[in-house]
């Protein structure tokens, strides 16, 4: 399924003229060998390009579209036109041996015969510097010694005449074309993809992008060693793909891949998405929706209430159809292979609907000082983790696991749950905006709890238990902070974990702190102790007893309850609330 969806792409993007043909393909080059008719070098031309990534500027290879690359595992294998130093010049940063002018030679032997017989000039010249090139010499060419280190970075060469690139050349591009039509078909058998009789592919070509995974590129068919044969069919045949297929879907899931805006990572996952009719405007809508900035916000809000009044979607003056095939894959490292975390299809107007409905249970009353209306999965996530850690990465697979909940309007992994809480605790009762807006949509998908849709806000009339003794909690704690301004530690940073667990050891004690506290108020602010008392009078009295313990659903509501009544307490006074 994956492989097929990924060639229909390839098919779409091909017929905009987006991708390379077959026998061709996309690769970063950072420099061009000038030649001269004689095959002579004659300078050297940089194909970088200043590029803006944050605050920095750094300096990219362009991207060219060249003869297909081969796929290296660890033998000597040349490509044809574009190669690294040690295949083109056969030089490394510290010179030649007898590795790398084996790797020389393989790229001589393999231009000469491709390139034999070419009557146009740029042939002639590579063949002529093939034949004249001796990289035991290689120091003696002023202009490689002077950019030696540049040539022999790992980055891809070319060549060229002026402003002419061989791979551009007419008469190259024919003899090329022509070989891989001519070639011998010595492993035939059915295609998995097509259904169709044709060259099975003995190696996959490498998948880029994925960060994590080898920077050189990582399979996602592949199999090297026998314990995962089957009927004696070795490597790829074990997974028979023809040799089309096999490059449509390598091309369509690198070119997604570079695309990094409609890309993003949660976790150590990398999700790339893609509509099946290729039109970019949906993977647009798509980005929006999964992963909100600022500045979109508004947009977001239309679009919801769009979807609410089942009204037409528009991207860019152009109408999105909510039937349109849709497809997220996700993608993890895992050493030189990647593993699909997973893969999920459904209609465009579907995966919106459930993106929409996560958001509403994810509504919560925000401190004065949030500006965004909608927390996106990533920041969602993000509340998961230790805020002081150097690393505020979520764990991989409950990060991916939260995401396919997300789009399929499944229920969420329990670990995104007690993480939460888990995160609360150690840090002493700090529940976030995003945090409480993540317990209170995990309690309405998971626990069906359809009252918590009242809850957004305080919820004053809620004679739930849990959920009052949290708000008795913050209530106690606004009683102390009153009676002493400025105080560093309050009874959260002491009683909180136990106050949230088992609220029979705890309460007790706080309610005789408090007689003290309010007998200062009394003194103090008169008008404040007739406010406490009243609500406090209030609160008990829905209370029959205090419980001695709490469960894990129960925690949740009363960690809601803390919130809300905090922020109403800051929201009275017109105040910021610290989280």
């Amino acid at each position: 399924m994956i492989l097929e969806a990924l060639v229909k792409q390839y098919e779409n993007l091909a017929a905009q003229g987006k991708v390379s043909e077959e026998g061709w393909c996309q690769t970063k080059v950072s420099y061009a060998i000038n030649l001269s008719q004689e095959g002579e070098i004659t300078g050297i031309v940089s194909l970088k390009k200043a590029e803006e990534r944050g605050n920095k500027t750094v300096s990219t290879p362009a991207l060219r579209t060249v003869p297909e690359m081969v796929t290296r595992s660890s033998g000597v294998a040349a490509n044809f036109l574009c190669d690294n130093s040690k295949y083109i010049l056969g030089i490394d940063k510290e010179g030649t041996n007898r590795r790398i002018l084996e790797c020389f030679q393989a790229a001589k032997e393999r231009h000469q015969s491709l390139l034999k017989g070419i009557s146009g000039e740029m042939a002639k010249a590579i063949v002529q510097f093939f034949e004249n090139w001796d990289p035991k010499k290689a120091d003696e060419c002023s202009i490689v010694k002077e950019n030696w280190d540049d040539l022999t970075d790992g980055g891809n060469l070319i060549f060229c005449m002026g402003m002419h690139e061989a791979q551009e050349d007419a008469s190259i591009r024919d003899a090329w074309n022509n070989a891989q039509g001519n070639r011998e078909e010595l492993n035939e058998g059915v295609c998995l993809v097509t259904g169709k009789r044709t060259e099975i592919s003995r190696i996959h070509r490498t998948i880029k992008g994925v960060p994590g995974a080898q920077s050189s590129g990582a399979a996602l068919v592949s199999f090297n060693a026998p314990a995962f044969e089957s009927y004696g069919k070795e490597q790829s045949f074990n997974a028979p793909v023809g040799r089309y297929a096999q490059f449509a879907y390598t091309t369509a899931l690198n070119d997604l891949l570079s695309h990094r805006e409609y890309t993003f990572q949660l976790g150590d996952s990398m999700m790339v998405f893609w509509a099946e009719s290729g039109k970019e405007e949906y993977q647009k809508t798509f980005a929006f929706f999964a992963d909100p900035k600022p500045d979109n916000q508004k947009m977001l809000r239309d679009i919801f209430n769009h979807l609410k009044k089942q009204q037409a979607i528009r991207m860019d003056e152009i109408e999105l159809n909510p039937e349109q095939e849709f497809y997220i894959l996700a993608l993890a490292p895992n050493a030189a292979r990647l593993a699909v975390r997973f893969f999920y299809r459904d209609s465009f107007g579907n995966i919106l609907e459930n993106l929409s409905s996560h958001y509403q249970r994810m509504q919560m009353v925000k401190p004065t000082w949030e500006t965004r209306e909608l927390l996106g999965i990533r920041s969602m996530l993000f509340e998961t983790v230790n805020q002081k850690a150097k690393d505020k990465v979520p764990v991989s697979n409950m990060a991916a696991a939260v995401f396919e909940s997300v789009i399929s309007g499944s229920r969420y992994p329990a670990s995104l749950y007690t993480d939460t809480l888990i995160r609360i605790r150690a840090e002493q009762g700090s529940v976030t905006w995003g945090r409480a807006g993540i317990l209170k949509a995990y309690l309405i998908q998971n626990f069906q709890w359809k009252e918590g849709e009242k809850y957004m806000g305080l919820n004053e009339e809620s004679r739930d238990t849990a959920y009052i003794l949290g708000r008795l909690f913050a209530v106690l704690e606004g009683v102390q902070q009153d009676a002493n301004p400025g105080i560093n530690a309050t009874i959260r940073d002491r009683f909180f974990n136990t106050a949230c667990t088992a609220p029979a050891s705890v309460f007790p004690v706080l309610i005789r702190l408090k007689n003290s506290h309010m007998k200062k108020l009394e003194r103090d602010k008169a008008g404040s102790k007739n406010y406490y008392e009243k609500l406090l009078t209030e609160l008990m009295g829905k209370l029959d007893s205090f419980p001695k313990q709490l469960s894990l659903e129960q925690q949740g509501k009363f960690d809601l309850g803390y919130y809300h009544q905090t922020q109403k307490r800051y929201e009275k006074k017109g105040g910021k609330v610290d989280e």
